[in-house]
């Protein structure tokens, strides 16, 4: 019994080992690296190894970063709710009304958007908003304006649409499979009691479902305020996010060290903050409970 199980165990361990590895070499070591730089100092240009603190005493004092970061958490705050208030009733319609022998062709639809990659993307909807894009020129076809709309690039309007646009299949998936895990017969039952379908939704589906939506919030909240990209193609710069004041640090000003530390500050508040999130949605739960 005890080889069985020793056997068991050294087979699962062979299986774990290589993603093991790969998240240790691709993931845990750069971390530790910005996380060991942030404590190093900058000598003009020249990294000196020696631990301090200053770091992460000049970014916290800094105004500049904090209006930065309060700007970022708001943006990615509001791309996660506008994506994920989308993908539900999507999510929702793949489960419940379409045909079971459908779904995987709906699945194909919804992950196309992967097929392409994603700066291609943030540049077509940069062509499709932009003075002579595509809405400007339809408009204009059609009668409806003069001259192009301004308005419609390099605001936080047009970046908050383009990360909607992007991780809208991110937020789909994961709700779309805690709908398809819930047993139609406590939906019936519902209805059976009485409950009017958006009771019965309120009361049995929502809850039921949102160990999918906290997951599609995690999923598009934490990598819209690192994104960089968009801020720079669609805002024009002039929106810039934290993401991209870490880059400035660490390629254009070649501070490492400050840069790790803003990077480091940063993972910190999110942290902090998804960590908040997950604590008040369980009591939510407790509560509807």
């Amino acid at each position: 019994m005890a080889t069985a199980q020793g056997a068991g165990a050294g087979q699962g361990l062979r299986l774990i080992a290589p993603p093991l590895l790969y998240a240790i070499l691709m993931l845990a070591i750069p971390l530790l690296t910005i996380l060991a730089y942030s404590f190093f100092r900058d000598d003009y240009l020249t990294v000196v190894r020696e631990f301090t603190l200053d770091n992460y005493r000049a970014v916290w004092a800094d105004p500049i970063f904090r209006a930065i970061l309060l700007r970022s958490l708001a943006v990615a705050g509001l791309v996660t709710l506008t994506t994920v208030l989308l993908a539900f009733p999507v999510a929702y319609f793949l489960s419940f009304v379409v045909p079971p022998q459908r779904k995987a062709l709906w699945l194909l639809l919804i992950t196309i958007p992967f097929w392409t990659s994603y700066l291609i993307r943030v540049f077509l909807w940069k062509v499709i908003l932009g003075y002579n894009g595509v809405v400007n020129s339809g408009l204009k076809s059609l009668g409806v304006i003069d001259q192009p709309l301004q308005f419609l690039l390099y605001n936080t309007g047009s970046i908050v649409m383009t990360l909607s646009h992007a991780y809208a299949p991110f937020a789909i998936l994961p709700i779309y499979v805690a709908l398809e895990k819930i047993d139609r017969s406590l939906l019936e039952a519902g209805r059976d009691l009485g409950e009017s379908r958006a009771m019965t939704f309120w009361r049995v589906t929502l809850p039921l479902a949102m160990p999918g939506v906290v997951a599609a919030v995690l999923i598009v909240f934490i990598p819209t305020i690192g994104d960089y990209v968009t801020p720079t193609v669609i805002g024009g710069g002039k929106i810039p996010m934290v993401a991209n004041m870490i880059q400035a640090q660490m390629l254009d000003i070649d501070n490492k060290p400050l840069g790790s530390a803003i990077a480091i500050s940063s993972m910190a508040v999110v942290t902090a903050l998804s960590l908040l999130f997950l604590l008040l949605n369980r009591r939510f739960l407790r509560v509807r409970a």
